[in-house]
Protein backbone atom coordinates (compact mmCIF):
# COMPACT_ATOMS: atom_id res chain seq x y z
CA UNK A 1 0.00 0.00 0.00
CA UNK A 2 0.94 3.47 -0.39
CA UNK A 3 0.38 6.75 1.03
CA UNK A 4 -1.77 9.34 -0.98
CA UNK A 5 -1.77 13.39 -0.01
CA UNK A 6 -3.84 15.70 -1.39
CA UNK A 7 -2.98 19.06 -0.66
CA UNK A 8 -4.22 22.72 -0.90
CA UNK A 9 -0.47 24.69 -1.42
CA UNK A 10 -1.32 28.13 -0.70
CA UNK A 11 -0.14 30.85 -3.04
CA UNK A 12 3.53 31.88 -2.34
CA UNK A 13 4.44 28.05 -0.68
CA UNK A 14 7.33 26.20 -2.69
CA UNK A 15 5.89 22.59 -4.24
CA UNK A 16 9.39 21.26 -2.43
CA UNK A 17 10.63 20.61 1.02
CA UNK A 18 13.70 22.62 1.25
CA UNK A 19 14.36 26.16 -0.15
CA UNK A 20 16.32 29.13 0.98
CA UNK A 21 15.83 30.88 4.31
CA UNK A 22 12.54 32.67 3.93
CA UNK A 23 10.83 30.97 1.75
CA UNK A 24 8.20 28.95 2.48
CA UNK A 25 7.70 25.49 0.98
CA UNK A 26 6.06 22.21 1.97
CA UNK A 27 7.76 20.98 5.18
CA UNK A 28 5.90 23.80 7.14
CA UNK A 29 2.66 22.00 5.99
CA UNK A 30 3.49 18.65 5.64
CA UNK A 31 4.91 16.28 8.30
CA UNK A 32 4.80 12.68 6.56
CA UNK A 33 8.00 11.25 5.93
CA UNK A 34 9.19 10.01 2.60
CA UNK A 35 6.20 11.30 0.49
CA UNK A 36 6.88 13.42 -2.60
CA UNK A 37 5.04 15.66 -5.06
CA UNK A 38 3.76 14.28 -8.29
CA UNK A 39 4.52 16.96 -10.49
CA UNK A 40 4.81 20.79 -9.46
CA UNK A 41 2.59 23.91 -8.85
CA UNK A 42 4.46 27.49 -9.39
CA UNK A 43 5.00 29.16 -6.41
CA UNK A 44 2.55 31.88 -7.31
CA UNK A 45 -0.17 29.52 -8.48
CA UNK A 46 -2.53 27.62 -5.54
CA UNK A 47 -4.71 24.57 -5.02
CA UNK A 48 -4.34 21.37 -5.39
CA UNK A 49 -0.87 19.23 -5.10
CA UNK A 50 -0.45 15.15 -4.82
CA UNK A 51 2.15 13.81 -2.68
CA UNK A 52 3.27 10.02 -2.33
CA UNK A 53 5.42 7.84 -1.01
CA UNK A 54 5.29 5.08 -4.35
CA UNK A 55 7.95 6.32 -6.78
CA UNK A 56 6.02 4.22 -9.45
CA UNK A 57 2.46 5.90 -8.50
CA UNK A 58 4.25 9.42 -8.78
CA UNK A 59 5.54 8.99 -12.40
CA UNK A 60 2.16 7.77 -13.29
CA UNK A 61 0.42 11.02 -11.88
CA UNK A 62 3.11 13.13 -12.74
CA UNK A 63 4.11 12.03 -16.21
CA UNK A 64 2.66 13.63 -19.49
CA UNK A 65 2.18 10.07 -21.31
CA UNK A 66 -0.05 8.75 -18.32
CA UNK A 67 -2.62 11.54 -19.76
CA UNK A 68 -4.06 11.74 -16.22
CA UNK A 69 -5.84 15.19 -16.69
CA UNK A 70 -5.23 18.24 -14.66
CA UNK A 71 -8.06 21.03 -14.45
CA UNK A 72 -7.16 24.92 -13.53
CA UNK A 73 -9.49 27.59 -12.61
CA UNK A 74 -7.88 30.58 -13.99
CA UNK A 75 -9.14 34.18 -13.19
CA UNK A 76 -7.95 36.51 -16.14
CA UNK A 77 -7.64 40.11 -17.07
CA UNK A 78 -10.69 41.06 -18.99
CA UNK A 79 -13.93 39.39 -20.53
CA UNK A 80 -12.68 35.72 -21.69
CA UNK A 81 -14.49 35.78 -25.14
CA UNK A 82 -15.24 32.56 -27.41
CA UNK A 83 -12.95 33.40 -29.92
CA UNK A 84 -9.83 32.83 -27.60
CA UNK A 85 -11.32 29.87 -25.69
CA UNK A 86 -11.79 28.24 -29.25
CA UNK A 87 -8.31 28.79 -29.71
CA UNK A 88 -7.41 26.83 -26.59
CA UNK A 89 -9.29 24.45 -27.83
CA UNK A 90 -7.66 23.92 -30.96
CA UNK A 91 -3.95 24.34 -29.18
CA UNK A 92 -1.55 27.26 -29.83
CA UNK A 93 2.21 27.47 -30.77
CA UNK A 94 4.03 28.32 -27.39
CA UNK A 95 7.81 29.28 -27.64
CA UNK A 96 8.53 25.49 -26.35
CA UNK A 97 6.12 23.63 -29.12
CA UNK A 98 2.36 23.28 -30.05
CA UNK A 99 0.03 22.64 -26.79
CA UNK A 100 -2.33 19.79 -26.90
CA UNK A 101 -5.71 20.77 -27.23
CA UNK A 102 -6.96 21.71 -24.43
CA UNK A 103 -10.74 21.39 -22.85
CA UNK A 104 -11.79 25.28 -22.18
CA UNK A 105 -15.03 27.17 -20.83
CA UNK A 106 -15.76 30.08 -19.08
CA UNK A 107 -16.96 29.57 -15.80
CA UNK A 108 -19.02 31.75 -13.09
CA UNK A 109 -16.64 32.78 -10.55
CA UNK A 110 -16.05 30.48 -7.51
CA UNK A 111 -16.52 30.13 -4.32
CA UNK A 112 -13.32 29.86 -3.01
CA UNK A 113 -11.12 31.50 -0.19
CA UNK A 114 -9.46 35.29 0.27
CA UNK A 115 -6.47 35.25 -1.87
CA UNK A 116 -2.95 36.88 0.37
CA UNK A 117 -2.01 39.40 -0.98
CA UNK A 118 -5.21 40.20 -3.41
CA UNK A 119 -4.66 40.04 -7.43
CA UNK A 120 -3.93 43.67 -8.43
CA UNK A 121 -7.16 44.79 -9.47
CA UNK A 122 -7.85 47.46 -12.44
CA UNK A 123 -11.24 49.75 -11.89
CA UNK A 124 -11.21 49.89 -15.88
CA UNK A 125 -10.69 46.54 -17.11
CA UNK A 126 -12.57 43.08 -15.30
CA UNK A 127 -11.63 40.43 -14.97
CA UNK A 128 -13.68 36.63 -15.87
CA UNK A 129 -12.84 32.92 -15.19
CA UNK A 130 -12.33 29.85 -17.12
CA UNK A 131 -11.95 26.03 -16.65
CA UNK A 132 -8.97 24.75 -18.75
CA UNK A 133 -8.13 21.00 -18.41
CA UNK A 134 -4.77 20.35 -19.88
CA UNK A 135 -2.85 16.61 -19.82
CA UNK A 136 0.33 18.20 -20.31
CA UNK A 137 2.23 19.99 -17.60
CA UNK A 138 5.06 22.30 -19.13
CA UNK A 139 6.36 25.25 -17.58
CA UNK A 140 3.97 27.77 -16.51
CA UNK A 141 1.61 26.54 -19.38
CA UNK A 142 -1.77 27.80 -18.49
CA UNK A 143 -0.50 31.26 -17.26
CA UNK A 144 1.21 31.47 -21.08
CA UNK A 145 -1.87 29.66 -22.77
CA UNK A 146 -3.90 32.29 -21.52
CA UNK A 147 -1.47 35.27 -22.26
CA UNK A 148 -1.11 34.16 -25.85
CA UNK A 149 -5.08 34.45 -26.16
CA UNK A 150 -4.80 37.87 -24.57
CA UNK A 151 -6.27 37.31 -21.76
CA UNK A 152 -3.06 37.23 -18.69
CA UNK A 153 -3.85 34.88 -15.58
CA UNK A 154 -4.08 36.94 -12.82
CA UNK A 155 -5.05 34.12 -10.37
CA UNK A 156 -4.19 30.22 -10.91
CA UNK A 157 -5.76 27.86 -8.99
CA UNK A 158 -5.52 24.06 -9.70
CA UNK A 159 -8.72 22.09 -8.88
CA UNK A 160 -8.44 18.45 -9.68
CA UNK A 161 -5.89 15.65 -10.98
CA UNK A 162 -7.33 13.13 -12.51
CA UNK A 163 -10.25 12.36 -10.34
CA UNK A 164 -8.80 14.19 -7.11
CA UNK A 165 -10.03 17.47 -6.63
CA UNK A 166 -9.38 20.02 -4.29
CA UNK A 167 -13.49 19.70 -2.35
CA UNK A 168 -13.47 19.88 1.34
CA UNK A 169 -9.58 20.66 1.87
CA UNK A 170 -9.02 24.20 3.08
CA UNK A 171 -5.47 26.11 1.60
CA UNK A 172 -2.58 24.63 4.03
CA UNK A 173 -4.72 21.66 4.70
CA UNK A 174 -4.48 17.95 3.58
CA UNK A 175 -5.95 14.90 3.09
CA UNK A 176 -3.96 11.46 3.76
CA UNK A 177 -5.01 8.21 1.90
CA UNK A 178 -3.64 4.70 1.75
CA UNK A 179 -4.04 3.43 -1.76
CA UNK A 180 -3.09 0.49 -3.82
CA UNK A 181 -0.66 1.79 -6.15
CA UNK A 182 -1.33 -0.67 -8.68
CA UNK A 183 -4.75 1.19 -9.29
Amino acid sequence: MATLVLFNKPYGVLSQFTSRPGMANLSAYIDIPKVYAAGRLDKDSEGLLVLTDDGALQHRIASPKHKLNKTYWAQVEGEIDEPALRKLRAGLVLKDGRTKPARAERMPAPDVWDRDPPIRERRSIPTSWLRLTIREGRNRQVRRMTAAVGFPTLRLIRYAVGDWTLDGIAPGELVRRTVNPSR
